[in-house]
């Protein structure tokens, strides 16, 4: 009798014959709806203005960005994390304009709530990195350092204003100490009490942030690495999650997320409330570079990489291809 446990009676490959039968018996799927399209929006620009690190990826106008969001909806796409880039002029050392209620990113949260109403989950970085004059995610004190609770303050008054335009979901990204509770604070005080926090809670200072500076005009001298975490530590990611959940995190997300896909197992394992992963700009000017030499073949490893993704647990994916991928994904 032939020994099935073991070759030549066992044999994988039977399960890799044809496309049909890998896609029956594949363990992971991507669908259109785990899919998170991150948006730049800029003020005072009367066409797109394409960022030259990230190709295929532009500064939206308000016109533009309302056609894309119609297209995500097209296309299956779930969401859409709006990052604002104010005129330079507007910034200064508290980050007013992302406070104020006709502040870019609050008319692009209107404009696209206006467009696709609850069709799309309309999402918000709230961060004053994109409107502060030194670039940093905080204020800072007399000695030039990301003052935490003042930092506090100023996140509080953002999310009332974000609420308060339309948004479905506030995405605190600082990485401040305490920023989940106060937001949540924020918006139930303010009777915001159904807008969701998307919590940031393994944010790695990382060198894959780079292309992203250009996105949304960064005025950052130095480095994040006093608040973003660093690279080497996964325990501590676990303390930040738990934190984040008892302040009241409805979703929490790794990012960035190939270097990190440990990380994002881990804390998939651990919970039992939706996890994102956000594959930032340096992972896609990565595959774009290199399809552009000819050196991989570009649809293939950006399917691959969101497939990893999913398989080492995101709910949720944040990418740059979101609209792209899922319109691939809705032919099959």
């Amino acid at each position: 009798m032939t020994p099935y446990g073991s070759f030549p009676g066992a044999r994988p490959r039977r399960l890799r014959t044809t496309p049909a039968m890998r896609r029956m018996v594949a363990e992971h799927r991507l669908h259109p709806a785990d899919l998170i399209l991150p948006a730049f929006v800029r003020e005072g620009v009367g066409a797109p203005v394409p960022i030259s690190a990230m190709p295929g990826v532009v500064q939206h106008t308000r016109d533009t960005l309302r056609k894309a969001a119609v297209e995500a909806v097209e296309a299956g796409v779930a969401g859409i994390m709006l990052f604002g880039v104010p005129e330079e002029a507007k910034k200064d050392a508290v980050g007013s304009a992302g406070t104020d209620p006709d502040g870019i990113l609050q008319v692009a949260i209107r404009d696209v709530r206006a467009e696709v109403g609850d069709d799309l989950v309309i999402m918000s970085d709230l961060c004053l990195d994109e409107y502060t004059d030194h670039g940093h995610c905080g204020v800072l004190d007399a000695e030039g350092r990301v003052d935490n609770d003042a930092t506090l303050e100023r996140y509080a008054e953002m999310a009332q204003v974000q609420a308060d335009a339309g948004v479905h979901v506030v995405g605190p990204s600082g990485m401040m100490d305490g920023q989940v509770g106060v937001v949540r604070d924020a918006l139930d005080q303010t009777g915001h009490e159904d807008v969701s926090i998307l919590a940031y809670t393994a944010k790695y200072s990382s060198a894959f942030y780079g292309p992203f500076r250009e996105a949304v005009g960064s005025s950052l001298k130095g480095d994040r690495k006093t608040y973003q975490q660093d690279p080497a530590n996964l325990r501590e990611s676990l303390r930040e999650l738990a934190l984040d959940l008892q302040e009241g995190a409805d979703m929490v997300m790794v990012k960035p997320a190939l270097p990190y896909l440990d990380v994002l197992a881990k804390i998939a394992d651990a919970v039992d409330v939706p996890v994102a992963a956000y594959q930032i700009s340096g992972e896609y000017a990565m595959v774009e570079a290199a399809a552009e030499k000819g050196w991989i073949d570009r649809d293939s490893a950006i399917m691959e990489t969101l497939t990893g993704i999913k398989r080492a647990g995101a709910d949720m994916i944040l990418t740059y291809w979101a609209t792209e991928v899922a319109r691939k994904l809705g032919r099959h």
